[in-house]
């Protein structure tokens, strides 16, 4: 980096000593305006071949660095298809496991339902209050009313305040 600002500066130094010096403001009829000399050759040839050498060098650079960016790309592509890939299979085993928690849920219903009236509520009666009262809540309503009597009261309250707040 100092290298390249050095010869820059050499560059434009070399500019500035063979451009003709500005022409002056006189009074007199106008002088012929000097010619700049020409600019060494060797001089031009070897500061065009540096730069030259400095974007190959920087192309070479980018080229490399495009290169590891491309690889980076594919390998994160791949990995995204395995995440979709292991996400639709969480998603078919939960859908099967909630079919399978449903069909469950619906013949426990039917085994409520099926039962007398004081064998349901005493099921009922035994089972934590926030399951007692989802079970409840599939209930239909003639098997509700047969089992609301036999239930402990606070669970049936809980269930009717549960109920009539989420109109």
């Amino acid at each position: 980096m100092r290298r390249m600002l050095v010869l820059t500066a050499l560059t434009i130094a070399g500019f500035y000593s063979c451009s003709a010096a500005p022409p002056s403001r006189s009074t007199t009829a106008a002088a012929p305006a000097k010619v700049a000399a020409p600019a060494r050759p060797a001089d031009d040839a070897a500061a065009l071949e540096m730069k030259r050498q400095q974007l190959d060098q920087k192309e070479a650079a980018l080229t490399a660095k495009e290169q590891s960016l491309n690889q980076l790309s594919s390998t994160l592509d791949a990995r995204a298809r395995e995440l979709n890939a292991a996400r639709k299979g969480l998603e078919g085993s939960l859908a099967a496991k909630k079919k399978q928690d449903d069909e469950r849920y619906k013949k426990m219903l039917k085994i409520l339902k099926g039962l007398r009236p004081e064998e349901a509520a005493s099921l009922l009666n035994k089972l934590d209050a926030k399951m007692a009262i989802g079970v409840m809540n599939q209930l239909d309503q003639k098997t509700a009313i047969k089992l609301i009597p036999l239930i402990t009261q606070p669970r049936v309250v809980e269930w009717t305040k549960e109920n009539l707040s989420g109109r």
